[in-house]
C-alpha cells in the first residue's frame, strides 16, 4: 500500500517539517495509516488518504519541535563570518518562513504535486482558497508579496 507512494510521502515530510524530522513524521504517518487501514472505506483514494496522514503528522512534528528547547553553542566573542548558504537552503528557509496555509499549499502543490482542488481538500479549505494561499506563498517566495 504505503509503498507505492512512499517517496512521496518523504518528499512531502520533508518539505512540510524540514530534513532533520522528516523522516520521523513518516515513521509516525505509517504507524497510523496501518492502524486505521482496517476501517479505510474500500473505494477510498489511498494515495490522498496517505498523503493527508503525511501532512497532518509533518504538522504536529514541526509544532512539536518549535515547543522543545533549542540547545545553543558557546557564545563566541566575536560573531564569525558564515558563507552564504547554498541556494537550496536559502529556499528551504524561506519557504519554512510562510505563514502555516500558505507553506503547505506551496509544498503540496510543488513537492507532492497535488491539484489547488486536492490540496483544498486536505486542508479542509475551498479550491479557491486553496489557489490563493499557493499564489501568496509563490509571490513571497519571489519577493513580491503584496499587502
Amino acid at each position: 500500500m504505503a509503498r507505492l507512494h512512499a517517496a512521496e510521502m518523504l518528499r512531502l515530510a520533508v518539505a512540510v517539517c524540514g530534513p532533520d524530522d522528516g523522516e520521523d513524521a513518516l515513521q509516525d504517518a505509517l504507524v497510523s495509516a496501518l492502524r486505521a487501514y482496517p476501517d479505510l472505506d474500500p473505494g477510498a483514494d489511498v494515495r490522498r488518504w496517505l498523503l493527508r496522514i503525511v501532512h497532518n503528522r509533518a504538522v504536529d512534528q514541526r509544532r512539536a519541535r518549535s515547543r522543545r528547547p533549542a540547545p545553543i553553542a558557546d557564545v563566541a566573542d566575536r560573531p564569525a563570518r558564515d558563507p552564504a548558504p547554498p541556494p537550496d537552503r536559502e529556499l528551504w528557509a524561506r519557504v519554512a518562513a510562510l505563514p502555516p496555509k500558505q507553506r503547505a499549499a506551496v509544498t503540496l502543490r510543488f513537492v507532492a504535486d497535488l491539484s489547488h482542488r486536492e490540496i483544498g481538500e486536505l486542508m479542509d479549505v475551498s479550491e479557491s482558497a486553496a489557489r490563493r494561499s499557493a499564489h501568496d506563498g509563490l509571490a513571497a517566495l519571489r519577493g513580491s508579496a503584496t499587502p
